[in-house]
């Protein structure tokens, strides 16, 4: 074996060890965002649905914003022992968080510790993937040969779509084999508990790794930082990289990340209320037709540039997102087939105010077919209401099973929402990587990453949430595209930022 062959063999054994643990700790952190409808019902009391929703969605962004503290702390570490050892503990933390959410008993029965504990484990989550992100990245980076950075560290781009898609296949697969019933009654622990087994594997691997080649000889020379944060962010011209990476490309690709994967799976689900098995297995089918073209383009940007890809991937999703969801929202019919969407009977001083029609049903369940092949189940049923004077007789819930034409056009449709996230996403490792000299790298680049990603991307949904919600009471006639505003604003100034500041020149920074 040349010493070429060597060294192939060298980068894919680094590639696997590094994508193995980062792929985990992406599925830990998202099955709860996969999850978040269930979680509602099971850590929050339900006299309010819609607010024990929103404090789900709260509590799942406190993940999200905690990831720049992590980043520094990790980040530190990492330059200070090791790229190999800091992601190590990253790994076994985001794993014993994940398996304790699945053991923490619901809302009947410890009260408000529930969503204490909840928020206590999503931070921890928060933190330790604020150190992964960076570990994985530098650690492939400075394996990689130079002019190969962005086809190599495009596969670590792959692993968050990856977890996304995975933590959907193993929720698909458990609602299948336990049924819908008991899934939402104590099946849906069984993706939380079982992640501790990876977590478990990835560290033996991880284990065995060696460290990075270029940390490995700065701390031979002596010229490892004895402070990164200070070098990092204390330093005026190393300040303003960080800065420009963060408003220049990581705060757009942030939002677009989240707007094509998991806004999508939350308008198609909620907005217009798809089947929750059919929604999965749609975002399922376009995670796996993108997730390769993270590849594409990540190999690309080492012959045109990451600019380029990055900023033609920010003005598409800006410009297109508007028309795509209005498409979406055509497709699926909302429009004509959301009439039975949260209307209820209710007894308000012994008077009955009915709106529903459930009234009308013999059973407590209901079926309609459309002329297109579309179906539509309907439930009713009892429940009890807090206030004496208004006690709602009839709840209605209602989903779409969407026929075999409007399915693959809806997949299609979030495919090219991801094919945005591709472009932007597959070349940032690098991009971030060669920003920055090696001695402070994981604590630069892991700031401004978690930042755009965690406070910027992370807030997404509960932010376009809010803003659909109020259009909807102010019957905005366009209120299902009324979150999108949001990422639009965000990526656009991202887009002219980067356009006008970021250096045309890539790979500057030598070792």
């Amino acid at each position: 074996m040349n010493e070429t062959d060597k060294n192939k063999k060298g980068i894919w054994s680094v590639i696997m060890a590094s994508s193995a643990g980062t792929l985990i700790e992406w599925y830990d952190f998202y099955i709860f965002g996969s999850l978040a409808l269930v979680i509602s019902t099971k850590f929050f009391p339900q006299e309010n649905p819609s607010v024990a929703f929103l404090s789900t969605l709260a509590t799942f962004a406190a993940g999200f914003v905690v990831r720049p503290f992590g980043a520094m702390f990790f980040g530190r570490l990492g330059d200070i022992i090791g790229r190999k050892y800091t992601f190590m503990v990253s790994l076994l933390l985001m794993g014993g968080s994940t398996f304790l959410i699945g053991c923490i008993p619901d809302y009947k029965t410890i009260g408000f510790f529930a969503p204490l504990l909840v928020l206590i484990l999503r931070l921890l989550q928060g933190l330790a993937l604020g150190g992964e992100y960076g570990g994985a990245a530098v650690y492939v980076a400075e394996h990689a040969p130079k002019n190969q950075r962005g086809y190599w560290t495009s596969w670590i781009q792959t692993t968050a779509t990856a977890g996304l898609f995975v933590s959907l296949i193993v929720i698909l697969i458990t609602r299948s084999v336990l049924g819908t019933e008991e899934f939402d009654n104590w099946g849906w622990r069984v993706p939380f508990l079982g992640s501790i087994l990876m977590v478990i594997v990835s560290y033996f691997i991880r284990k065995n790794m060696d460290e990075s080649p270029v940390f490995t000889k700065i701390k031979a020379e002596g010229k490892t930082s004895k402070n990164p944060l200070k070098e990092s962010f204390g330093n005026i011209y190393n300040f303003k990289f960080v800065l420009l990476a963060l408003f220049g490309a990581v705060m757009g690709q942030g939002v677009i990340w989240y707007t094509g994967q998991f806004y999508a799976m939350s308008f198609i689900g909620k907005v217009c209320a798809v089947e929750s098995h059919q929604t999965e297995m749609l975002m399922a089918i376009a995670l796996l037709m993108g997730t390769p073209f993270f590849i594409v383009f990540g190999g690309l940007s080492d012959r045109v540039g990451r600019k380029k890809i990055m900023m033609l991937g920010m003005l598409m999703a800006l410009l297109l997102y508007r028309p795509i969801y209005r498409q979406m929202y055509k497709t699926i019919d909302c429009t004509g087939k959301t009439e039975v969407i949260e209307k209820a009977s209710y007894e308000i001083n012994k008077k009955i105010v009915a709106n529903t029609i459930c009234d009308s049903l013999t059973t407590t369940s209901t079926h309609k077919e459309y002329s297109d092949g579309t179906q539509i189940n309907i439930t009713c049923k009892t429940t009890n209401y807090s206030d004496k004077n208004k006690k709602p007789l009839v709840v209605e819930k209602k989903s779409i099973l969407l026929n075999t034409q409007n399915y693959w056009i809806i997949i299609l449709l979030v495919f090219v929402q991801i094919l945005f996230v591709t472009m932007v996403y597959g070349p940032m490792a690098a991009f971030l990587v060669e920003m920055f000299p090696a001695k402070i790298r994981y604590t630069s680049l892991s700031l401004p990453y978690h930042i755009g990603n965690g406070i910027f991307g992370g807030l997404l949904p509960i932010v376009a949430t809010y803003l659909v919600s109020t259009a909807k009471i102010n019957n905005n006639p366009e209120w299902y595209l009324q979150g999108l505003w949001y990422p639009i604003l965000i990526a656009g100034i991202c887009f002219v930022i980067g356009v006008l500041y970021l250096d045309k020149n890539d790979n500057k920074i030598e070792e």
